[in-house]
């Protein structure tokens, strides 16, 4: 079936972790750190992804993961489906330990194939 026109075929997926209870400000400096570095491997691996995205508004949706575990299983089926995907580790600068994993970025990607991976995961 063809997208409706107008509609977007591609976006950008970060979970967070939610047993993390991340200030707003960090929560968003996280979330920045996974579209920036998703998109810069889009761009070099999956071009025509990335541009589509680009083109199309750059769609972006924030989800929650329970914990790393969850976290780090969703990051290896992004890696089996090939998709752009990174995972997000904090310095310890602020509030959080050295080294903790905070979220995941996936994409951009088309949409029916982040959904077959993050589809069930609740908003943020």
């Amino acid at each position: 079936m063809a997208p409706k026109k107008g509609a977007m075929e591609y976006k950008l997926v970060i979970v967070v972790r939610d047993d993390l209870k991340m200030s707003g400000g960090k929560l968003a400096a996280q979330v920045a750190h996974a579209a920036v570095t998703c998109s810069i491997i889009a761009k070099s691996k999956k071009p025509r992804w990335f541009s589509e995205w680009y083109d199309e508004g750059q769609r972006k949706v924030v989800l929650r993961a329970n914990d790393l575990v969850e976290l780090r299983s969703l990051s290896e089926k992004a890696a089996r489906a090939g998709l752009p995907h990174t995972l997000v580790t904090d310095a310890g600068l602020t509030e959080l330990p050295p080294n903790t994993t905070t979220c995941l970025g996936i994409g951009p990607a088309p949409e029916h194939e982040l959904n077959a991976i993050t589809g069930s995961l609740p908003l943020a």
